[in-house]
């Protein structure tokens, strides 16, 4: 299926993971046309998966942002914006956590991590590309929920709750102006915030399918939910349009 996204200019956060969603969502909407903006703290990881894009012939502005930055935030949308002319899709993928730990040990500090780069960070980027998108009357904006409820992982699940929320607000607020926001939860997969997490084995056994998600799994739903094609469902999702 042809998602019709040649030529669109897409930015995916968090994208210097090698396991992670944001390299494998950023490698579909470049298989699928699109020119790309990558950005992630990990100087590194962001020049390998800048690296394997180039190599393959992709289109890729790759910038170091911090996203619980607003300033940091807003160079990387006016570097964008001066390289691209305009940014059509963002991908608010960009996350990180205390990793496993029990609510009762954490500090105030580790609270407040887990809520500024899964809440905030989603929020400062979205705020810094939204004018750019109204003034053009086109955008799509995906957020990243997921997380809820599992044990060890509450501040990080209960910042990505609070995005659900939001997108359906935030929804609502642009969606005459042209620009649709939608978000999305992935599901449970050996990614860095998972990944020693020693249940992960014993989950994946009792899964009907036997196996845990896959960020292939999810790149293809993202590059959809950004899609003309797939406009009308990421819509519903974010309550704009009947279901």
């Amino acid at each position: 299926m042809d998602l019709k996204l040649k030529g669109k200019v897409a930015m995916v956060t968090g994208a210097g993971s090698q396991i992670g969603y944001g390299k494998s969502i950023a490698a579909v909407l470049a298989a699928e046309g699109c020119d790309l903006i990558i950005a992630d703290i990990n100087n590194k990881g962001l020049d390998l998966t800048a690296a394997e894009m180039k190599a393959k012939g992709y289109n890729v502005l790759a910038l170091k942002a911090d996203v619980t930055n607003r300033t940091e935030v807003d160079k990387m949308v006016r570097d964008s914006l001066m390289k691209f002319g305009r940014i059509d899709i963002l991908v608010n993928n960009a996350g990180a956590s205390n990793k496993m730990m029990p609510f009762l040990s954490m500090t105030r500090k580790e609270w407040d991590f887990d809520i500024q780069v899964n809440l905030y960070g989603q929020m400062n980027v979205a705020q810094a590309v939204l004018p750019s998108m109204i003034e053009r009357k086109y955008g799509r904006i995906i957020n990243t929920s997921g997380g809820q409820g599992i044990s060890n992982l509450s501040l990080y699940g209960a910042a990505k709750g609070a995005i659900v929320q939001w997108t359906k607000a935030l929804a609502q607020e642009v969606i005459r102006s042209g620009v649709v926001v939608t978000a999305y939860s992935p599901g449970l997969a050996a990614t860095g915030l998972t990944l020693e997490d020693p249940r992960l084995s014993s989950i994946a056994k009792a899964s009907p399918i036997g196996r845990l998600c896959t960020p292939a799994d999810i790149a293809p739903v993202v590059a959809f939910l950004a899609s003309e094609i797939g406009t009308y469902y990421a819509m519903m999702l974010a309550g704009t349009a009947p279901t």
